[in-house]
């Protein structure tokens, strides 16, 4: 039905969407969270502006690039000046908290609902701010795992150590060439397990957590359900809103909300289940707390 944006859609399905919502959240009873760029972004994980340069001022000078994002794809002479390069960015977008707690707000309506998080964020923010992390599935990786680049293996490897060990030893844009990561099954560079072409690694833990989903959308079709998707736009739509929008359909007792600063629509098919909020994550979730 959803295989491609739609051209017939709605903005808003009602005068009040914030009371529209809270009521929704109070009387489901099972609320599954879609959450994408948009909901960090909301929390203060800006990739460009004061924070990009905060943090990288000197390889946007020594580079020319401008935000962290184009950073992240600088063809690096050496490894060492690659793994300077993303040893900073992982830490301050996978170890050091956000900025806002629109996270720890967002935790706050779901508690004492029967809840689950599907994610094409990788900044582990849910678990930070206390999410269950059998309830979650990051979908696209994780910051916080290294993998092989070949890959020899389907395992991943926790990067904290690693990472921390570079940022407070590199010099001149460089970390010492004995903490450039290798795998340690082939000896061959590592890279992040992140998902941008057929070598990413589903290792033991996703595929795991990919069950549990499945399993709880099993368990929960027939429930008053609410899916509400968050800060998700049209990059992999695939993921979270298409299937959010087709279960809408299918499921009896459903309801879909939308929240995203510029992008909040959803198709004239589910116009009477469908909330759209055309806002700011964390100024609504601010005006459903009161």
């Amino acid at each position: 039905m959803f295989l491609r944006i739609p051209t017939d859609k709605f903005t808003n399905s009602s005068s009040d969407p914030i009371a529209s919502l809270r009521t929704a959240l109070a009387e489901a009873d099972t609320v599954i969270l879609g959450a994408g760029a948009g909901l960090s972004t909301s929390a203060g994980f800006t990739y460009s502006g004061p924070r990009f340069q905060e943090h990288f001022a000197d390889f946007a000078a020594r580079y020319g690039f401008t935000d962290m994002y184009s950073g992240g794809f600088y063809p690096y002479d050496t490894q060492e000046e690659h793994w300077a390069y993303w040893s900073r960015y992982i830490f301050i977008n996978r170890y050091q908290d956000a900025p806002k707690p629109v996270y720890n707000k967002l935790l706050k309506l779901v508690k004492g609902k029967d809840y689950f998080v599907l994610t094409t964020n990788v900044d582990h923010c849910f678990q930070k701010a206390g999410f269950d992390k059998r309830r979650l599935f990051y979908t696209q990786g994780d910051y916080g795992l290294f993998q092989c680049s070949e890959p020899c293996c389907q395992k991943t490897y926790d990067n904290e150590e690693i990472v921390r060990r570079m940022v407070e030893q590199q010099h001149d844009m460089r970390v010492p060439s004995e903490l450039v990561p290798r795998c340690p099954v082939c000896g061959k560079p590592m890279t992040m397990n992140l998902r941008c072409d057929d070598t990413f690694v589903e290792d033991e833990g996703w595929h795991t957590a990919a069950e549990r989903y499945s399993a709880f959308l099993r368990r929960h079709e027939s429930s008053k359900t609410l899916f509400l998707e968050l800060g998700t736009g049209y990059n992999t739509p695939a993921i979270i809103k298409y299937p959010f929008w087709r279960m809408t359909v299918q499921w009896p007792d459903a309801t879909y909300a939308c929240i995203n600063l510029g992008e909040a629509s959803a198709p004239r098919e589910i116009e009477k289940k469908s909330i759209c909020i055309n806002a700011d994550i964390g100024a609504v979730l601010d005006a459903l707390e009161k």
